[in-house]
């Protein structure tokens, strides 16, 4: 029996649902987000042999998830946002979003829609230029260039000139230094980018290498 399995990624977590050929729902899972996600997923997926995985979005949100099937031999179909859209107003008569419904929208384009866009393995070149956005991104974040959310003043760029106080203790009007007196005392000290730790610049190295 063919087997379409409609999945709606979500930062989070992610919902499958699998369909037969008459659009009757057989099963639905959701997993978290995490590393296990691929052998959560390709486990609960194991009794439908002949399967097919539509993911909304494969090139954007569901990018990872999309990846990590592909690479296990499965085959995946890229279905957009607004054709899961579409199939989900046409047949609820509501665009409300709900994760179960969501996929299985997903799981319906994917059957009755021909020409979709099959998902292929990234190349070397795409993975090199994420690790490469994703370690400008963080440097991007730690020397304070990234833009701070409303009402929240920039943070100062580069190492500090006056001592930092210790965790805990107001800073006085001296070591809050000149050109400072407008920011905040709480969070001064403790803002991303004012000096960066060995042990965050090696943790993120390690995510960068895991990625």
């Amino acid at each position: 029996m063919n087997v379409t399995i409609g999945i709606d990624p979500h930062k989070a977590t992610h919902t499958a649902v699998a369909i037969d050929r008459d659009e009757t729902e057989l099963a639905t899972i959701t997993v978290r987000a995490t590393r296990r996600q691929t052998e959560r997923l390709l486990g609960w997926a194991e009794p439908f042999e002949q399967r097919t995985w539509a993911i909304e979005s494969a090139g954007g949100l569901g990018y990872l998830l999309a990846q990590q099937l592909v690479d296990a031999g499965e085959h995946v179909l890229d279905v957009p946002a607004t054709l899961a859209s579409r199939v989900r107003v046409l047949g609820t008569g509501k665009s409300d979003k709900n994760d179960p419904n969501d996929a299985r929208s997903v799981a319906i384009a994917a059957l009755r829609a021909p020409g979709l866009r099959a998902v292929q393995a990234a190349d070397h070149a795409e993975v090199l230029r994420l690790m490469a956005k994703r370690n400008q991104d963080i440097g991007a974040v730690d020397a304070g260039r990234a833009h701070p959310p409303p009402g929240r003043p920039r943070a100062p760029r580069g190492r500090p000139t006056t001592r930092l106080p210790a965790e805990g203790v107001p800073p006085t009007d001296q070591e809050r230094g000149p050109g400072l007196g407008h920011l905040p005392h709480r969070g001064l000290w403790r803002w991303p980018g004012a000096r960066l730790c060995p042990h965050r610049l090696h943790r993120r190295r390690s995510q960068i290498r895991e990625s």
